[in-house]
């Protein structure tokens, strides 16, 4: 009896002991989560009956070089619905498909939705969403964010590039300096009970937007709208497929301008100019399809023989940035989704990049610095033309039929006599000439802020004979970019420097603050200072008595190269007229690039290009202060 009464005593114990031990591992626990723990359930609990609605920060200003803001932000909205707290459902699908402009069937998806936040329409103009506001409709939030506004409209469009739904950049400088431009988006966060409505009188609490830093870049507003004019006025009276412009500074590789007529609205990006419409695609592709490779024609016989790679045709493709507004613009344009796509990437494409051609004569530069350069050539070397030259087995005609008779190395560069150029390159020598291509930076892209650029398209050196380094010689039989030239160009002549051509300067606050200057490469010796002289002295004669005439403007010293090459495939007919120039031509301070796609009628670059440089010049040096001699 003892036994089990000392039994039931133990085993009250046991249980008394093991109950307290559980209540203390219940206390341990407690003071855990209530002390220790106490911040990350809070949070926990703060999370589960906050709602958040991010705020869009002000996307940074994009300015030129004079302070002229060329790419800005307007108020706009965005409209959304809370599904939880709407009360009066009929009412508020009548309401938004009223004033948003959308269908009743899109609108009651959106509202009925089960979700904690829907939104309706992002970028909705501030006077619709106060509009919308002032129906003080349960459940419908109306938050004021930003859109990216273009104040000229399509200008410098496919350098500016634009933004998309979310206010990120999708092309061009846009996209290029996003890090730069994008800012910290903010946000506003209200308290909801268990079902995810929102507390009456507890208010919201907000983290404020940080704005991007504005963008300073070397375009000029200015000298762009020059170039735009005489780009539009030659590419109507030459009923040609497109016109590129480029002006830049040749000492530091500053671009002051870059114009791809025709130019697309920033401002309206979706909607396709009549020029890419199916229709008339074909003739508006100009380099896109027949000279930049990007049908694949030239590319897929590139590497078959030459190794080169689709890469190098620089195409851009950006079908993933905005699925939404395609779709809308294909409804509106009658096209399907992908023809929409490609006809807006050939629209967006910057054919100064973007795209490849065969330069022509305007390449004679680049042979004759290395001719110099090395030795095989002086200026008063002689040389005869028969109006043509035997390499092997090839007849290889000069433009002039009849020939230019017996002429000097600087008549040869005055007339743009093919033979007197292949001879020069057939004095270098494969090796030797491809030691200059890669020496001057052709084999490499120049490096510009801008996505997308192409690369020189190139034969493989085993793969050039006699006949492929002759025509090589005088610009043709390969593909680069007209930047790629301007940038080799202005390297020739400013002292054999190679500059990498750019547009971003500096960034800065809004008011003015430097924030950080843009590091670009340049100081590689190309050239000796010699060779680099007695070219400016030589392309100073092409425009005093030369080929280059056209672009003679009394009082100033202006040198600079005309060209006229046949586009792919020969039998079509079509030709590129370009001309290229600088000035002053003893101490080059700007140097332009005009290049005219399939002009029609007269189509030689000295005739119809070189007056669109000096046009531009009359313009530019004096607004520059540079005054005539």
């Amino acid at each position: 009896m003892q036994k089990t009464r000392s039994f039931h005593r133990r085993k009250m114990v046991v249980i008394f002991l093991g109950c307290a031990l559980l209540l203390l591992l219940l206390i341990g626990r407690l003071a855990q989560l209530m002390i220790a723990d106490s911040e990350h359930y809070a949070t926990l609990a703060k999370d589960l009956h906050e709602r958040e609605r991010s705020i869009k920060a002000a996307r940074g200003r994009i300015l030129d070089r004079n302070g002229t803001v060329l790419a800005d932000n307007r108020t706009v909205c965005t409209v959304s619905v809370i599904h939880s707290q709407i009360e009066e459902p009929e009412r508020v699908i009548t309401v938004l498909a009223k004033e948003l402009s959308l269908s009743e069937e899109t609108v009651r998806k959106r509202v009925e939705k089960v979700s904690s936040i829907e939104r309706i329409r992002q970028n909705v103009d501030k006077e619709i969403g106060d509009r919308i506001r002032s129906y003080n409709l349960a459940g419908v939030k109306v938050d004021e964010d930003y859109r990216r506004y273009y104040p000229f409209g399509s200008m410098a469009s496919k350098v500016l590039g634009f933004t998309g739904g979310d206010n990120q950049g999708i092309i061009g400088l846009e996209v290029e300096y996003e890090e730069e431009l994008s800012g910290t988006p903010g946000r506003i966060l209200t308290l909801t009970d268990a079902r995810g409505v929102e507390l009456p009188d507890t208010g919201e609490s907000r983290e404020e937007p940080v704005a991007g830093s504005d963008l300073v870049t070397s375009l000029d507003y200015n000298i762009q709208k020059y170039a735009e004019q005489a780009a539009y006025q030659v590419m109507e009276q030459k009923q040609a497929d497109s016109v590129s412009i480029l002006i830049m500074n040749p000492q530091n590789g500053e671009i002051y301008a870059m114009t791809n007529v025709p130019e697309f609205d920033l401002n309206d990006p979706y909607t396709l100019l009549p020029e890419y419409l199916p229709e008339t695609a074909e003739g508006a592709a100009g380099t896109d399809g027949e000279n930049a490779l990007a049908a694949g024609q030239v590319v897929s016989a590139a590497a078959d023989g030459q190794g080169v790679s689709a890469e190098n045709a620089g195409a851009q493709s950006v079908s993933a940035a905005a699925e939404g507004q395609v779709a809308s613009a294909a409804d509106a344009a009658g096209l399907s989704g992908e023809a929409l796509q490609d006809a807006l990437n050939r629209m967006w494409r910057n054919g100064c990049i973007n795209d490849t051609y065969e330069p022509g004569s305007t390449f004679k530069i680049i042979t004759a610095s290395a001719g110099l350069e090395a030795g095989v050539v002086s200026l008063n070397d002689g040389f005869s033309c028969p109006g043509f030259k035997i390499v092997e087995d090839r007849r290889i005609r000069c433009h002039k039929v009849g020939g230019h008779g017996a002429e000097t190395f600087v008549q040869g560069i005055q007339n743009s006599c093919n033979p007197v150029f292949i001879e020069v390159g057939l004095r270098l020598g494969v090796d030797r000439y491809f030691a200059y291509f890669d020496q001057f930076g052709l084999n490499q892209k120049t490096g510009i802020d801008l996505p997308g650029e192409a690369a020189t398209i190139m034969h493989k050196k085993e793969n050039v004979g006699e006949v492929e380094l002759a025509t090589i010689s005088f610009g043709q039989s390969f593909q680069i970019t007209p930047v790629q030239l301007a940038a080799t160009v202005s390297s020739i002549i400013n002292g054999g420097i190679r500059v990498t051509p750019h547009l971003g300067v500096r960034v800065q606050d809004r008011d003015g603050t430097l924030l950080g200057v843009f590091q670009h490469e340049d100081g590689r010796r190309i050239l000796s200072e010699e060779t680099s002289k007695t070219m400016r002295y030589l392309l100073e004669q092409v425009v005093d008595g030369g080929s280059g005439k056209n672009a003679y403007i009394e009082g100033y010293r202006i040198g600079g190269k005309t060209a006229t090459s046949e586009t792919l495939p020969r039998s079509a007919n079509k030709y590129i007229s370009s001309f290229i120039g600088f000035a002053p031509a003893d101490d080059p301070q700007v140097l332009g690039l005009c290049i005219i796609n399939n002009p029609q009628g007269v189509y030689y670059g000295g005739t119809i290009a070189a007056p669109v440089i000096r046009g531009m010049f009359e313009n530019i040096l004096p607004y520059l202060g540079i005054e005539r001699a």
